[in-house]
Parts: structure tokens; C-alpha cells; sequence
């Protein structure tokens, strides 16, 4: 064999050309050896091509839900020449940001697995709240172990909330007639600071099982008012401002018996005196109350269980009834408004810290707002690292009430601790400018983050993020707050996409806000994300945060859509007025839009609570097969407000007239190359088409093809006499 050819064995048979990336230097050659960074695996015949380790996985997304994390990523560009490539995931414990890290240790758990992933996705569960982790994605195949250069993708993940563990060792420290004292150990994982525990109990051989509550900000409590010689049930669960974890296993505990009591005839005497004279006392006081018209509060009320529905209710918490004086309630925290206090600087300097202007360095400007400019900067506390921080600035020449209201922004936001609602780092008010340092949020706010990530993600993931908004909705709610413009502008995405509400300023009149309209009370609010009861009469609440949050469900499962598109503030008044409600969005799952709807009832006593809405969220994320159920872009069945918020686009006299209107003129020369030359043309493709013209952004795709579907459907109507 010449050089370049080879033959395995001495014969009659042909020589063979040497196989790609592989050659021959000497002649009569019985193999042919490979080209420099090209190997042959183990197992491959001499005549199989060389081939080389795959390239780094690319475009990497995670997706935070509590202790878990959602990997997904995109195949490499270069995968070796083979067809056997796999991944392999690597995980490390990280102290602190830029600290050292550590192998994992056994407690996270790979879903499907760690390695020999074919699947460019896995999911991680397990985690430790609060802590920072170091995933490293490996593509791999056949040849990788004889290359020296392995292709790494790392993702740094925080992991946010979660509940407490389980409480463990629930036993008896003491037991009287009528009391029980328990202790217990604190969770093994207890995720954040325990802020209560809940015991809850009842007698073993009751029928009805009854429950009786009690809280305790220890790891001990004392049980009264039991019944002598009773067998009880205990459980135990812990609290943080996330949530509760679960119960502990039962604890079963009989009360001591009670010895025979023996009175003399002169005790009786003085018994049934004593009662007598209390009884005529409660009569004189409710004969008294009735003349002055006084009636007793209606307690039930106040403890009406926080269930969404009877499909999401604890079964156990179904039964739970309030009895014997045994229901306490926990110290309870409340916001306190800055605006009742005469000083701002007073206020601010009650809840926030100041910061030395020596210790922020700003690096550029990455905004504008109300007040002033929007900066990156680094800041740095003694015996810390620089940490990344953004800062709003106090323009120069402000008004006293500017500063009033600039300066409340930060007294109301240092009074949150929460993983979903941004943190206040502290405030520069002894020099100028004026400044308040939040954490940097690297992806900036969330409306314009899904509109630069049109279609890029799972339906999981979009439910993760509202997840998290829910959540730290339902902390805001749970201290009083009313957050009054909740919309996807004013919620922030850090790069692990984990979303934290802010923008808390709307105590003020918002007079340059696009989105906003004059009220009947001379205010501005933002009328397209506003509860009807709230434009109306100014009555906002939770309630009223709750039919914002539907619109923002909206804007997420939209990839960023304006609410209710180019129609004008008072037709969506209007139309809303008039029972209109959005649309499902293309590829939104039924069960979202379902949910939306709940937010959106006019009677504000009908929409879910906060705590509501994230059982049913956290019911969707661990059930995905509730999500597979879509429902469609355009309701056409609602004329009054689509007629008015999407052009006639059968009016249209060209193909460029229509993508001009629906504000896609970009692909113009696609659909000309195309060969779609007329709107005739237009109004007979499918998906497919689209692809095949290069639209790539699956946002783009389902954006023309709802359009196509609209214009088919308002030019079937024009023919069809009415």
C-alpha cells in the first residue's frame, strides 16, 4: 500500500484509503494512526473515522425552585464526529460568594441521573436552602478520556426558600391532670430563621377529632386545659418566612388521673354562694351591653383557614376547629408606614443603615428614575468582599417632599427580609448625593428580560417565577403591606432567575407614568394592571394586589405582551367593567389561566389569597402533567374589547403593511425571498412555513401565526353575511 492507503492483513485484497482525520506516513501500512487531537475509542474498527471530545454544552438556564434546581441546556455545536454523546453533571458547595468549594455531599439526589445523561436536562433535588452551588455540565463521548481537555460549562445557582424539615423527637418533659410539657429537638434542616412552632392535638379515642392549636416560639411548650386520665395526639411543625414544614410523626400522651375530691357540707355552702353570685354578675353586664347596643365581635372570622380551594386544603386542616381557650396567636409583625413620621431621616435611619459614601464606588449608570439616576456600583463593609449593588440617586436640587418620598421608598423596603422581595443593602443620606443601595439584580427587570428571551423557556420554568412572586407577595401581605403597582416592570430577575418584588413607592402620585390615569380622587395609578374597585372608589388591598398579580401571570406566560394591547386606558376601564377578561396566551396551560381568572373576580372577597395562589403553584410544579392542557392566543369570542385592541388586519393591502402592523417588519425580506408575495399567500401557511422562512425565535413564530389565524378569521367574518 502507498503512503496514505493501509490493508490490516498480508492478502489479495485492496488497499484501503486511510479514515477521516487519520493517516499513513510510511508505505505498507497495516493501520492508519490519527491526526493530532483525534482518537479512536476502544472499540472502534481500524476502518472508523477519528474523532475528538465534543465542545461545552451551550446556553445553559436554571431554574431556582427552593431546594431544587432545573438545568437545561443546548447541545454542543461540535459533538466529536459521534453520535454516543452523553453528560455528565459535577456539584459543589460553595461558602459564600467567591468563597471555597466542596464536592457536594450525598444528600443531593439527580433526577433522571448524575451521569449518562442523553437528555440535555436534569433536575436537582435535595439542596440546602440559602446556600450558594457550583454546577459543571460535562458533554462527553467515546474519546473524551484520552483528550486532556475536557469541555466544562459552570452555572453558579443560590438556592432560595424552602420550609423547615421535619421536627424530630417530639417527647414528654412533663404531664399533670390537665397539662402536658413538650420539648423537641429544632430541625435538622431548618432552611432560615424558625420563627414559630405549631403544636397541634387532640383526644385519640374523640370520633370527631377535633383540633386544638397552640404556638411557641421555643423548643418547649406547655399544653393546658386537658382532660384527667385522656389519651392525646401531638404534632409538632416548624415556621419560617417561607412556610411551614411538615408535622412531626404523632406523639401519643395520656393526662394523669384525677383523685376523688371530697367536700364538707360548709364547702358546698360557700361553692354554690360563690357561683350564685357569679351568675347574677355576668347577667347585669349582658343586660347592660344589650341597652348600649353592644354585640360581641364575630371571632370565626378571624380564623378562616388559608385553603384555595377544597382540591388544595389540607384534609387534616380541614377538621381543625379553635376550642377551650387554647388558640394563641403569635406576636404579629407589621409594617409600620414611614409616612406617619414628621422626619423622613428619622424613619430611614429607624430601619436602615448607613453606609459610608467611601465605601460605594459607582461604576456606570445603567438607568433613570423618578428621582434620579440608576447606577451600577461595588460596595465594600469592613472585613467583606466588594459586593455588586445598584443605587438610586437623589438628582441635584430636590424638593423637600422629594426627598420625603425618595427617602420612604427605603424606610418601607428595610423593613423586608425575604429570598423574593429585593434587599435593601442601606442608605447614603450624610452626603450628596443621596442615595439608596439595593442588591443588583443582574437581568434587570422581568418584563424586559421575557421580551429578550422571547420563547426560550419551559412552561415550568415561567410557573418557577411566578412561583416566586407569589411568594413574596404572600410575606408583604402577611405584614399589612399593599404593594398597589405590581406589574412586571417593578419585579426584578437576578441571574439565577429567581424574582424579587420591589418598586415600593407608589404611596406617591405617580404624574410621568405612562400607564396611569386621573381618578375621581385627582391621583394617578397604573389603570391596566388595577383591580376595578381600586380605580373606582381608591379601595386597595390584598385583594386588589391580587388582580395585579393575575396580569402579571399574564405578562410572564406572554413573554412580556403589553396588557390589553393598544387599547386606551379608559376602554380597558370599559371593557373590564363590562366582564372582559385577557385572553389565555399561545402555549398558556389551561390550569394558569384558570387561576388568572380566579384573581380577576369582580368581587374582591371571591379572588384567592396570596398563600392560595403558591399552594397552586407549588400543586402545578409537582404535578407538571396539570400544565400539558393548553388553551389558545386569541379568544375571539370576546368582540367589545378585540375588535378595539388588535387592527383590522384584514384591511391590510400588502405583506409588508401587515408586518408593519403586527410589529414584525424585520422578516420582510424573508417572506419576500420566500415567495409570499401577496396576502392571499399569506393567509395559507402553517407553522411549518414559518420555520422554513429562518424565523428562529419561537415567540416570533407563535406571534405571526396567531395573526394569520386572526386575519383568516376576520376575513371569513367579512364575507359571511351577518
Amino acid at each position: 500500500c502507498e503512503v496514505g492507503f493501509y490493508k490490516p492483513v498480508a492478502g489479495d485484497g485492496l488497499c484501503a484509503k486511510c479514515p477521516q482525520h487519520s493517516h499513513s506516513e510510511t508505505r505498507a501500512a497495516l493501520s492508519c494512526p490519527c491526526d493530532s487531537s483525534y482518537y479512536r475509542a476502544a472499540d472502534d474498527p481500524p476502518a472508523a473515522p477519528c474523532s475528538r471530545p465534543p465542545s461545552c454544552p451551550l446556553n445553559v438556564i436554571s431554574s431556582v425552585n427552593g431546594t431544587s434546581v432545573h438545568l437545561e441546556w443546548d447541545r454542543p455545536l461540535d459533538t466529536g464526529g459521534r453520535s454516543d454523546l452523553q453528560y455528565s453533571i459535577m456539584c459543589q458547595k460553595c461558602s459564600g460568594e467567591g468563597g471555597p468549594c466542596e464536592s457536594c455531599d450525598s444528600h443531593p439526589r439527580f433526577i433522571p441521573r448524575q451521569s449518562g445523561l442523553t437528555q440535555p436536562w436534569v433536575t436537582v433535588l435535595n439542596l440546602v436552602a440559602h446556600s450558594n452551588y457550583s454546577f459543571r455540565i460535562l458533554a462527553t463521548n467515546a474519546v473524551t478520556l484520552q483528550s486532556n481537555e475536557p469541555s466544562l460549562f459552570a452555572m453558579n445557582i443560590t438556592t432560595n426558600q424552602a420550609a423547615p424539615s421535619e421536627v424530630l423527637a417530639v417527647r414528654q418533659e412533663n404531664t399533670s391532670q390537665n397539662s402536658v410539657t413538650l420539648q423537641w429537638h429544632e430541625p435538622d434542616q431548618p432552611n432560615g430563621v424558625i420563627l414559630e412552632y405549631d403544636i397541634k392535638y387532640y383526644e385519640k379515642d374523640s370520633e370527631e377529632h377535633i383540633y386544638s392549636t397552640l404556638k411557641s416560639k421555643n423548643t418547649t411548650a406547655r399544653v393546658a386545659g386537658l382532660k384527667p386520665g385522656t389519651k392525646y395526639i401531638f404534632q409538632v411543625r416548624a415556621r419560617t418566612s417561607a412556610g411551614c414544614g411538615r408535622f412531626s410523626q404523632n406523639v401519643e400522651i395520656q393526662t394523669g388521673k384525677a383523685a376523688p375530691k371530697r367536700y364538707s357540707p360548709m364547702s358546698i355552702v360557700w361553692i354554690c354562694m360563690a357561683l350564685l353570685s357569679g351568675l347574677l354578675t355576668f347577667l347585669a353586664i349582658v343586660v347592660c351591653r344589650k341597652r348600649q347596643g353592644y354585640t360581641l365581635p364575630h371571632y370565626p372570622s378571624l380564623l378562616r383557614h388559608c385553603g384555595y380551594s377544597k382540591a388544595f386544603q389540607d384534609s387534616d386542616e380541614e377538621k381543625m376547629h379553635y376550642q377551650n381557650g387554647h388558640v394563641s396567636f403569635p406576636d404579629a409583625r407589621f409594617y409600620i408606614d414611614p409616612h406617619t413620621y414628621e422626619d423622613p431621616c428619622q424613619a430611614v435611619h429607624e430601619f436602615a443603615r448607613e453606609i459610608e459614601a467611601s465605601r460605594i464606588k459607582i461604576e456606570k449608570i445603567i438607568g433613570s428614575g423618578e428621582f434620579g439616576e440608576v447606577c451600577y456600583g461595588r460596595m465594600r463593609l469592613p472585613g467583606k468582599r466588594d459586593i455588586p449593588v445598584a443605587l438610586k440617586t437623589l438628582k441635584v436640587g430636590y424638593t423637600e417632599k422629594q426627598k420625603r418620598d425618595f427617602l420612604a421608598e427605603a424606610s418601607i423596603m428595610a423593613q423586608f427580609d425575604h429570598p423574593n422581595v429585593i434587599r435593601l443593602e442601606g442608605v447614603v443620606t450624610h452626603s450628596k448625593p443621596v442615595m439608596i443601595i439595593t442588591e443588583y439584580m443582574e437581568n434587570g427587570s422581568l418584563d424586559s428580560f421575557l421580551r429578550r428571551h422571547d420563547g426560550q423557556f419551559t412552561i415550568i420554568q415561567l410557573v418557577g417565577l411566578l412561583r416566586g412572586i407569589a411568594a413574596g407577595m404572600t410575606y408583604l401581605s402577611d405584614l399589612g403591606y399593599i404593594h398597589r403597582d405590581l406589574a412586571a416592570r417593578n419585579i426584578l430577575v437576578n441571574s439565577n432567575l429567581v424574582c424579587k418584588v420591589s418598586d415600593f413607592g407608589l404611596s406617591r402620585v405617580l404624574e410621568d407614568d405612562p400607564d396611569a390615569a386621573y381618578t375621581t380622587s385627582g391621583g394617578k395609578i397604573p389603570i391596566r394592571w388595577t383591580a376595578p374597585e381600586a380605580i373606582t372608589f381608591r379601595k386597595f388591598s390584598s385583594s386588589s394586589d391580587v388582580w395585579s398579580y393575575g396580569v402579571v401571570m399574564w405578562e410572564v406566560t406572554s413573554y412580556g405582551e403589553r396588557p390589553y394591547w393598544n387599547l386606551t386606558n379608559r376602554d380597558v376601564i370599559k371593557s373590564v367593567e363590562e366582564g372582559y377578561r385577557l385572553p389565555a396566551p399561545m402555549g398558556c396551560p389551561a390550569a394558569l389561566h384558570t387561576l388568572m381568572l380566579d384573581c380577576w373576580q369582580k368581587d374582591r372577597n371571591e379572588r384567592p389569597r396570596f398563600c392560595q395562589i403558591v399552594t397552586v403553584l407549588d400543586k402545578l410544579i409537582r404535578n407538571p402533567e396539570n400544565l400539558k392542557s393548553m388553551d389558545t392566543l386569541c379568544s375571539l369570542d370576546s368582540p367589545p374589547l378585540m375588535e378595539r385592541a388588535i387592527p383590522d388586519l384584514s384591511s391590510c393591502n400588502s405583506v409588508n403593511e401587515w408586518l408593519d402592523t403586527i410589529k414584525m417588519s424585520r422578516y420582510k425580506d424573508h417572506f419576500a425571498a420566500g415567495g409570499y408575495h401577496t396576502l392571499g399567500h399569506v393567509l395559507g401557511m402553517n407553522q411549518g412555513d414559518i420555520q422554513r422562512l429562518g424565523v428562529t425565535l419561537m415567540g416570533h413564530q407563535k406571534k405571526i401565526m396567531t395573526s394569520v389565524q386572526l386575519m383568516r378569521a376576520q376575513v371569513l367574518n367579512k364575507s359571511v353575511p351577518s
